[in-house]
């Protein structure tokens, strides 16, 4: 037996949600091409077709672009603080992916590790996220690659699976059952697993070819093509890299985080001016060793969950997949997993 909800149900139940009081995110089309994850005035904006996934990650409901942590003013020898006192709106994210889902136990580390961050946690706290299955994907797409796959719950409240008329609906913690509370019906139907994309690198090999290689030269010859643009950090739903800067005038401002990205070319300059990853190669490096050596070493486990956004919205097509298979197919690349293979054994 399982729950099943039909397709004209879960979109009355988003009208419900919305009305309600609840503000309702999910995929849309803000315009013809260009899916996006958007506030939805109605479940008629809400894109559960045929579609790969939208441009950009849910992680922006938890970390915003641009984030106010406490705002002064000055008065003559005096400045005075005044807090945030953040009161997140109570958050439904439907119809997410459940790529961009398995990003939040990733972040929650980053947040909580050695200091809690409150507004990440009293946002993370006030959401509710419905994810659905996959049961489409494209060439970009390499979610088996990194230990998960098209309908993994590692970080839903509610997994949706489609069925022929509808969905299986697996409410998989408390917020889920919640929402989901006399909203299903019994079924005999259970929906069957996408596989999901074919595996196309292996995560052991990448470690120890990170560890093995440090001055692989296809760092080079990946570098000479990247823009420096910053759409793969953007875009992605674990890069989590933040500034904070003053923005004001004489009379007072606010001390904000914004949105930030190893990428940009002033991204590790020092106030002397000196810049330890002061060219690309050294830059898209740091990136896949962070995603793939360093952040494991600290956490044990990647920080990529294969969507894929980053060489899909890359203006040159340069991406973590695309870099990966640069590594596995050069010559230096197989020396240096071989080399630290044996090394290991």
């Amino acid at each position: 037996m399982s729950e099943a909800i039909t397709q004209a149900a879960l979109l009355s139940l988003v009208d419900d949600w919305i009305s309600g009081g609840r503000t309702v995110s999910g995929p849309s089309f803000v315009k013809e091409g260009l899916l996006l994850y958007e506030d939805l005035q109605n479940a008629g904006q809400l894109a559960l077709g045929k579609v790969i996934r939208p441009a950009d990650s849910i992680k922006k409901y938890f970390l915003p672009r641009h984030e106010e942590l406490y705002r002064y003013t000055f008065a003559g020898q005096n400045t005075c603080l005044e807090n945030i006192d953040l009161v997140p709106v109570e958050r439904v994210i439907v119809g997410a992916r459940p790529c961009d889902a398995a990003a939040l136990p990733v972040l929650d580390k980053v947040f909580n590790w050695d200091y809690v961050d409150e507004f990440y946690t009293r946002r993370r706290d006030a959401t509710t996220v419905v994810t659905i299955a996959c049961t489409l994907w494209d060439d970009q797409c390499f979610c088996t690659s990194v230990g998960l796959g098209p309908a993994v719950e590692k970080g839903s409240d509610v997994l949706l699976l489609p069925l022929a008329e509808g969905y299986e609906v697996r409410c998989l913690t408390e917020k889920g059952q919640r929402l989901f509370a006399g909203k299903t019906t019994p079924s005999e139907t259970m929906a069957a697993a996408p596989t999901g994309p074919e595996r196309k690198f292996d995560t052991k090999e990448i470690d120890a070819l990170l560890h093995g290689d440090y001055e692989n030269p296809v760092w080079r010859d990946i570098a000479l093509r990247c823009l420096g643009c910053g759409s793969c950090a953007f875009t992605c739903p674990t890069c989590h890299c933040f500034d904070i800067t003053d923005e004001g005038n004489a009379s007072g401002g606010c001390r904000v985080k914004n949105w930030d990205c190893c990428q940009f070319n002033m991204f590790t300059m020092h106030a002397s001016g000196h810049n330890p990853r002061s060219n690309q190669a050294q830059r898209q490096r740091q990136r896949i060793q962070h995603k793939f050596r360093i952040y494991p070493d600290k956490f044990g486990e990647v920080l990529c969950t294969g969507c894929g956004n980053c060489t899909r919205n890359c203006p040159v097509s340069l991406g973590v997949l695309t870099t990966m298979e640069a590594l596995a197919s050069s010559d230096a690349g197989r020396d240096a997993t071989e080399n630290a293979a044996s090394l290991k054994g």
